[in-house]
């Protein structure tokens, strides 16, 4: 088999990847969008030549193609550059294949130029619904030490897990939030409760990203949202309402390598403020040798930590269990004690709560 096939079936195969995953995490567009592209997409026109060459990782866990091109078009869609392509995206039902792909192809022809150049860039997503998760630890931080919270989020994107005490929440039957608020997060809830009676105080936040998005621009808006499956109005509402919350309080993410702003961040001391490191789904991504040096900063500010100065590190990645979402863990300094407080969905459908020992 030459190598130009055999490049090709790589590629093909990611889009299989993909469809699998989106059909998972309950996007039947995107996963029928993505099998199809894996067999009719052609080397035709710039657009399939050079998806169909790419010279990196195209897989889910690598370079992400499928959900690149998956962004590109939808884009086209939100932005209102392509009727064509939005009759036939939802809400509107297409049940022939050959229609869908027929659009689809003309748009990969006709917005090349556009598609070639959001091709260059990985998806971003900033997905509101993990706040469910967080939310449980920040309440069991601030039970724990009874302190203001000082947020630092590694891989923040547009800051909206930064703005998660302005949500408005429901665990199971009980609701939770400090005002009201248009962004309702109710993941299903498995387990015990969290504190939801503690007081809790933000006293600053911040974040960084490589590629920070910022919420008052409405480029920005649109590429975040693009990468919102197409067939998740609910998803795309609630992440228009986050980002209008995050633009009307200014909030914005410090562009930076996380490792060199966490080393910034963690030289502070914050007397009678409990520091809290955290991220979702991000510290994966960093390369080895800044995640040991991310570790071994954490550690050292740790040991620096005080009862008057705390530090505690809340964490939602995919573990060894990934096909049963990602887990979530919690440290506090300085007794350094960590523990798995519990589970949620990659996209925070669900939360499967453990807590905290001995907090009820």
């Amino acid at each position: 088999m030459s190598e130009e096939p055999a490049l090709e079936q790589t590629i093909r195969r990611a889009f299989t990847q993909q469809a699998n995953s989106c059909r998972e995490l309950g996007s039947p567009f995107t996963a029928r969008l993505c099998m199809i592209a894996s067999t009719r997409l052609t080397a035709g026109h710039p657009v399939g030549e050079k998806i169909l060459s790419w010279a990196g990782d195209p897989s889910p866990s690598g370079d992400s193609v499928p959900l690149r091109l998956a962004g590109a078009l939808h884009a086209l869609v939100l932005s209102g550059t392509d009727g064509d392509l939005a009759a036939v995206y939802p809400p509107h039902p297409i049940d022939n294949d050959d229609d869908l792909w027929s659009a689809i192809e003309n748009a990969l022809q006709r917005h090349a130029s556009f598609i070639l150049d959001r091709l260059t860039s990985a998806p971003q997503t900033n997905e509101v619904r993990r706040s469910g998760a967080l939310l449980p630890g920040f309440l069991t931080i601030s039970s724990l030490l009874q302190k203001p919270l000082v947020l630092s989020e590694v891989g923040a994107s547009a800051g909206l897990n930064l703005q998660w005490d302005r949500y408005d929440y429901r665990f199971g039957n009980r609701p939770w939030a400090l005002r009201p608020s248009p962004v309702l997060i109710g993941p299903e809830w498995r387990g015990s409760m969290p504190p939801l009676d503690v007081g809790i105080h933000v006293a600053s936040r911040a974040g960084c990203d490589l590629n920070p998005l910022n919420p008052a621009s409405e480029a920005d808006a649109l590429r975040l949202l693009s990468y919102i499956w197409a067939d998740q109005q609910d998803r795309l509402e609630r992440t228009r309402f986050a980002l209008s919350i995050a633009a009307g309080n200014r909030q914005t993410v410090d562009r930076a390598d996380a490792v060199d702003w966490l080393e910034q961040r963690l030289q502070e001391v914050r007397e009678d403020q409990v520091h809290v490191v955290y991220h979702t789904i991000a510290w994966q991504y960093l390369p080895a040798s800044s995640k040991a040096k991310g570790e071994a900063l954490i550690a050292a500010a740790g040991a620096r930590a005080t009862q008057k100065a705390p530090l505690a590190r809340l964490q939602m990645e995919a573990d060894e269990q990934k096909h049963n979402g990602a887990a979530l863990t919690l440290q506090i300094w300085p007794s350094g004690e960590k523990h798995p407080i519990g589970r949620a969905d990659f996209h925070g459908r669900w939360v499967e709560w453990i807590g905290w020992p001995g907090l009820h």
